[in-house]
């Protein structure tokens, strides 16, 4: 029997996309296929693609067009996948293979068939598939970090948002599996779980007929990882309950990544969250209140067709009234297949984008006088890299998610997937700059080693 080939992958998109790309090449791993890190050298390069928004789409085809120039056998995978399968098919003759978000799982089966010589196409019509425990992973995040998935797919119907349609209705893991895979992360010496679904707050509704988001906090406080971070926190979902496992947790950061998109009820209801509008104020107010060392981010969406001057200066007013320790802002982005596709009083993308730039220069001022507040802590840093040429140690601060946010740049010698303690010596709009900080009860001695 001949050698397997070797299998590249290029992976796009958010978190759970790359979930699913660590557990494609899991598989193939344990199925005896080589894994490469170029896609020069491999004989087949899996491009696991977003579709999420426009930008997203180009940004996937364009690297499909480059590997196709290049004459790679492409396995096309998620989310664009499933949403354009035919078109792919018919306009990239090098693709010897399609895969739909729900599908995978299949992709050692996928791979043999390619083989013979067939084009393979595996889209199910209706994701249901999530992987659990059992299935191999081969993670691609710095080694003290690891994306955990609670749940995949949403029950919701957001005006502006594909991907109840692209990766299915909502479907919950057990709390057993999620927590027995946290213990083999932490075998593994992972410092930092992020949970992550399409709406965490809702996690387990569909499996236990009601969200258990607070009990999922109180069973992974038995997991010997000092971070536990959640992405995805659907304001409304946040209850007296997950707030309380909050506090009664200790490696549950009190880090909330809340996808408010908006805060004018007008907005709101058009883009069906019609509920949201009037409790947004009440809903951070409250959150500062249980937990006034919380760290707040969300996303906001600008230029929502109809959103009108007065929309906007509310939502910039809202910034600034909240101080919001991290903002994103996206310009709307019309989907085929969503309610806001061809909705009249489009705005024009000069005006997106002019409000977007307004956003963000209002949260620039917001971010660098929060980030200020750092300066003289000791904080604890997860090292996660190193700049060959300086020395000098990158990492984050538990108020930095992984990609999203800013980074901690550290002065000093330290291992790589180690939480360090580090004295912040100054901080811009988005970065914080220190030295390791050494115990003042440690022996001069061994000071001097550490130095």
């Amino acid at each position: 029997m001949g050698q397997k080939p070797t299998i590249a992958l290029s992976h796009l998109g958010c978190e759970k996309n790359r979930v699913d790309s660590e557990h494609m090449l899991g598989l193939l791993a344990q199925a005896g296929y080589g894994i490469g890190a170029s896609e020069e050298n491999a004989d087949y390069v899996i491009v696991n693609t977003c579709s999420f928004i426009q930008s997203a789409r180009e940004e996937s085809v364009r690297t499909l067009v480059e590997l196709a120039e290049a004459n790679k056998k492409i396995v096309i995978t998620g989310c664009l996948a499933q949403h354009f399968q035919d078109e792919l098919l018919a306009e990239i003759p090098e693709a010897v293979a399609l895969v739909g978000t729900g599908d995978y799982g299949k992709i050692v089966d996928v791979i043999e068939r390619a083989e013979t010589g067939e084009r393979v196409k595996v889209v199910s019509a209706e994701p249901t598939y999530i992987a659990d425990e059992t299935v191999p992973r081969y993670r691609t995040t710095s080694e003290g970090v690891a994306y955990v998935r609670v749940a995949e797919g949403c029950d919701y119907k957001c005006a502006f948002c594909i991907i109840p349609h692209l990766r299915g209705k909502q479907r919950s893991r057990p709390i057993e599996s999620i927590v027995t895979e946290a213990h083999q992360l932490a075998a593994q010496g992972v410092q930092e779980l992020v949970l992550i679904s399409q709406i965490t707050t809702n996690y387990g509704v569909d499996l236990y007929g009601k969200p258990q988001l607070a009990e999922l906090i109180r069973a992974l406080g038995d997991v010997d990882v000092p971070w536990v971070r959640m992405h995805y926190a659907y304001p409304t979902g946040l209850t007296p309950a997950v707030i309380q496992a909050i506090q009664d947790t200790p490696n549950a950061l009190p880090y909330l990544d809340l996808p408010l998109q908006h805060s004018h009820p007008a907005v709101l209801r058009a883009m069906n969250r019609p509920w949201q509008g009037q409790v947004n104020d009440e809903i951070i107010h409250n959150l500062k209140a249980a937990l006034p060392d919380a760290v707040l981010r969300t996303t906001f969406i600008v230029g929502f067709p109809g959103e009108t001057e007065e929309h906007f200066e509310h939502l910039q007013a809202f910034v600034q009234k909240h101080e919001f320790d991290h903002v994103g802002v996206f310009t709307f982005s019309p989907e085929e297949g969503t309610a806001a596709y061809d909705l009249p009083n489009q705005i024009e993308q000069s005006v997106k984008e002019a409000r977007r730039e307004a956003i963000m220069l209002t949260q620039q001022e917001i971010s660098f006088r929060r980030n200020q507040t750092q300066i003289g802590k000791v904080v604890d840093v997860l090292i996660e890299q190193e700049n060959p040429s300086t020395g000098e140690l990158i990492g984050r601060s538990d108020r930095f998610a992984p990609d999203v946010d800013g980074l901690v740049y550290v002065k000093g010698q330290a291992p790589l997937g180690q939480l360090i303690p580090v004295l912040i010596e100054a901080a811009d709009a988005y970065d914080l700059f220190g030295s390791i900080a050494v115990p003042a009860a440690v022996p001069a001695v061994v000071t001097k080693t550490l130095a």
